[in-house]
């Protein structure tokens, strides 16, 4: 993790290469920074930023592709919207 600040943000490390595979080089990874951002007294923005992709080396932009398909990150942001609905 490489930020933690409840209850506005949180930022962790993408250790997944091109390959899918596990990056232990932590020179080509990306970053994954999540805001919560209050939108009215019953209401939370969530917003979601998946920067420095090209730090993968070749195969970057099929890190970014399959994080911005249907099978990625807005499948994910989704089913988060989805469980928190039930929890209310």
């Amino acid at each position: 993790m490489l930020a933690y600040e409840p209850p506005d943000r949180v930022v962790i490390s993408w250790d997944i290469s091109p390959q899918w595979r596990i990056e232990t080089d932590v020179e080509k990874t990306s970053e994954v920074e999540v805001r919560f951002i209050s939108d009215g007294p019953k209401r939370t923005r969530v917003e979601l930023e998946h920067r420095n992709l090209e730090r993968h080396g070749d195969g970057w932009k099929n890190v970014r592709d399959g994080v911005a398909g249907d099978q990625g990150w807005p499948l994910y942001l989704r089913r988060y919207s989805e469980q928190l609905a039930k929890n209310i």
